[in-house]
């Protein structure tokens, strides 16, 4: 391991990839309560199931249109179920490919869109927080509106002023040594395999998709939440509007939205005990309650492929922790809470 090392960020790149739509928000080419059939016309006219685990055809019309605010709090009405992952639309959703993370082929973005479209959704528009999908809908609709490849548009208005010069969606030949194996130990035996090799592996070449999963390295995630603690700057240039990023870092889920949330951190079996923070921003999660060691108004998420990234506007810090052990059993969400537990009990006011 070194200060260079790159790492696969897994689900710690929602908090990265929303950056793009708030800079569309801040220039006023997209807006909260937009609703997104323009740009996204496979999701215009949508089915809903009657029951979230009932049969795909039996469904009743959505009540209203998918906007950008349900994308951006992942509540537009389909997405990634882990408490009830044999009902019909969740197997449906793997099945697709919709799922994109870990997934060692994705279909482009217009391909991923109609297959997408061709299910219904799970629940009506604005009413439950599901995970996952909503990220990648949002890396389409950035496309569309930008007329630019995802990646491009994130690029030039967030990678690039920031100095992160080693995230992207792959890693290039030139700098394939410096991306370690990833494993995944076996689930009953706790024996390693490797998930995922460097060099020929999913992260060596361009994606179809460019989506939910970043390579980074510490200094570049680190760039980036201090810029989110500074409000939106960094050094002597803007990035972010104040108000973009006061959106991004509170809950903005209400208590029934929040509810698959809850669910989902209780259900330990699948979350290893990780979710516990009472809300949920755009694209991050936000703590709203003093649950362990953390405080209030901490916001960031974690990545099953063993990353972890907050900030903590109370104590002004970021803490990263990245490895490249898998959450297939609960040692790695053991040591991301470890890791926690001992940033914060380190401090002395």
């Amino acid at each position: 391991m070194c200060r260079d090392t790159i790492f696969r960020m897994a689900s710690t790149t929602k908090p990265v990839a929303v950056a793009p739509v708030m800079v569309l928000l801040d220039e006023c080419r997209l807006r909260l309560d937009d609703p997104v059939d323009m740009w996204l016309p496979e999701l215009a006219d949508r089915q809903v199931l009657k029951l979230a685990d009932g049969p795909l055809d039996d469904t009743v019309p959505a009540r209203r249109p998918i906007t950008v605010r349900d994308l951006l709090t992942s509540t537009f009405g389909l997405g990634v179920d882990q408490t009830s992952l044999g009902s019909p639309i969740q197997r449906a959703i793997f099945e697709q490919g919709i799922f994109s993370q870990g997934m060692a082929e994705v279909p482009n973005p217009d391909e991923w869109m109609r297959r997408l479209g061709a299910l219904p959704l799970s629940h009506q528009p604005g009413e439950r927080w599901q995970y996952h999908v909503s990220n990648d809908v949002l890396c389409v609709l950035v496309a569309r509106v930008t007329g630019q490849p995802f990646e491009t548009f994130l690029r030039e208005r967030i990678l690039d002023p920031l100095g992160m010069k080693d995230t992207s969606f792959y890693v290039p030949a030139d700098k394939i040594d410096r991306l370690p194996p990833s494993y995944a130990p076996d689930p009953q035996t706790g024996q390693f395999f490797v998930w995922d090799e460097a060099v020929g592996g999913r992260y060596s070449k361009p994606p179809a998709f460019q989506g939910g999963e970043l390579v980074s390295t510490v200094d570049d995630y680190h760039a980036y939440f201090q810029m989110l603690l500074n409000e939106g700057v960094h050094g002597n240039e803007r990035i972010l509007s104040r108000p973009a990023v006061q959106l991004m870092t509170t809950n903005r889920l209400t208590p029934r939205q929040q509810a698959a949330r809850e669910a989902l951190a209780n259900n330990t079996q699948v979350s290893y005990g990780l979710g516990r923070h009472g809300g949920w921003g755009f694209g991050m999660a936000v703590r709203t309650y003093r649950g362990d060691f953390a405080s209030i108004g901490q916001f960031g998420w974690d990545g099953g492929t063993g990353t972890t990234t907050y900030a903590d506007p109370d104590k002004q810090l970021t803490g990263i922790l990245l490895t490249q052990v898998g959450m297939s059993t609960a040692d790695s969400a053991r040591v991301i809470h470890d890791f926690w537990t001992m940033v914060y009990q380190a401090i002395e006011d």
